[in-house]
């Protein structure tokens, strides 16, 4: 059966955006519902093919997470190449989406060492593979027509994202805690599944933008096409930094939470629940952002997107100033209260909406016709190499042990001063970066 193979010419939001939507919700639940129980799974539940306890190190369990992540955001490069030269964004989604569920179903069935690395190994290459595709499937659905509602849309995209993610880092921390990591990494892999289903139903309302890899060739040896991805290659670089910070929160600020004073509003909370914090805050501050704080900056100074970017860097340095003290505090032998890293949340997902819902859409603007899922497989790369970086890091410490000159507060003030170098140096790039928009054309 054919598909329609350009966006409806409309003014208005395109029919597929609802399946999407949905799709991305549900995705992202099961995405961020299991990973958020990895640093406990690993630190307390982990046992071998005998049920012997096989736990692991804070900083060996770093580096597991942050190496597997690294893997989630390099996959994307096959991912991108799958869709834009051989099977399109649709074909390549579903495919994948498939590949994903069996990930989550070994983590599911498998508690030992081996079942880890080939869950997460699997899902690494379903949800790694994926990513470009959704993420450039979205612009797709726009034409000219209705290119104006491209920041909306992206920011209804990230907003999914968070929706689904905020419910998931409540739910399967309880579930671990309650029911055990079977039960706790299955629910994702059930809602993954549904994600497969719900996208499938909504094929006949999308447009199905199809391969053409001679074009695919030819726009990429263009000079002009070359001149836009050196300079996208160089942003992506910077962005590096952002996201070897951000996601420690799954990591480094779950393991200094077992140390704090969980008490919120009378009630404890569990070490991992504090990452729904993020999700939660991210869907208060799109608006605000939208609506408020962008408008208002405006009146003073052009915001570009580069200036969004720049800005994000300097509050993502600022935010892990919070843990970096939280760490001496602890050292000191105090406990802390946990609304301390609730204030770091906060700081660091401004900081995330100010540099990854503005990396999306301006990736995609400046991405030409036939490279679409290239270039955004190309910006998920740097979160690929952040984790490479963390992990690395992670892994001199736990091989220096004692001796590690990164141990305590000196590890989170290593990072502030990278974040702040990088920050310092992406205005040159700001200054100079010269970009121009594509789009798909509508019929």
């Amino acid at each position: 059966m054919s598909y329609r193979t350009a966006p409806v010419a409309t003014s208005q939001m395109p029919p597929g955006i609802p399946f999407i939507i949905g799709n991305e919700l549900a995705e992202r639940f099961s995405f961020y519902g299991m990973r958020t129980i990895l640093m406990i799974f690993m630190t307390t539940a982990l046992v071998t093919h005998d049920g012997a306890k096989d736990l692991m190190s804070e900083a060996e369990a770093s580096k597991w997470i942050h190496a597997y992540m690294a893997a989630v955001y390099l996959t994307p490069l096959v991912g991108g190449l799958i869709a834009d030269l051989w099977l399109g964004k649709y074909k390549t989604i579903v495919s994948l989406s498939l590949v994903y569920c069996l990930g989550h179903l070994v983590l599911a069935l498998d508690t030992t060492r081996e079942g880890l690395f080939w869950g997460l190994t699997l899902v690494a290459i379903g949800a790694g593979g994926i990513k470009p595709c959704v993420a450039s499937h979205v612009g797709d659905q726009f034409g000219r027509d209705n290119a104006h509602l491209l920041p909306r849309i992206y920011n209804w995209f990230y907003f999914a994202i968070n929706f689904g993610s905020m419910f998931a880092t409540l739910l399967t921390p309880w579930l671990m805690k309650a029911y055990g990591p079977h039960v706790a990494f299955g629910v994702p892999g059930v809602l993954m599944f549904l994600a497969t289903i719900l996208f499938w139903l909504g094929r006949h309302q999308f447009a199905h933008i199809p391969p053409k890899p001679r074009e695919f060739m030819q726009e990429l040896v263009r000079p002009e096409v070359l001149r836009s991805l050196s300079g996208l290659l160089l942003i992506y670089l910077f962005i590096t930094m952002f996201w070897s910070l951000f996601d420690q929160t799954a990591s480094r600020w779950v393991a200094q939470a077992t140390r704090m004073d969980l008490t919120m509003f009378g009630f404890e909370v569990l070490p991992d629940q504090l990452q729904s914090v993020n999700p939660l805050v991210v869907m208060l501050l799109i608006p605000a952002f939208s609506l408020g704080i962008y408008p208002f900056v405006g009146r003073f100074i052009t915001l570009t997107p580069l200036r969004k970017i720049g800005l994000g860097f300097a509050l993502a340095a600022v935010s892990f100033i919070i843990p970096a003290l939280i760490e001496g505090w602890i050292a000191a032998g105090e406990k802390p209260t946990i609304w301390w890293q609730v204030l770091a949340y906060v700081l660091i997902t401004a900081a995330e909406i100010m540099v990854s819902i503005t990396s999306l859409e301006f990736s995609y603007t400046q991405a030409p016709a036939r490279l679409k899922s290239m270039v955004m497989a190309l910006y998920y790369a740097s979160v690929f190499l952040g984790n490479v970086f963390t992990s690395v890091v992670n892994a001199s410490i736990e091989k220096a042990g004692l001796a590690s000159s990164l141990n305590g507060p000196a590890y989170y003030w290593f990072f502030v001063k990278c974040m702040a170098i990088t920050a310092l140096l992406f205005v040159f790039v700001a200054l100079f970066y010269k970009g121009r928009t594509y789009l798909q054309e509508a019929n």
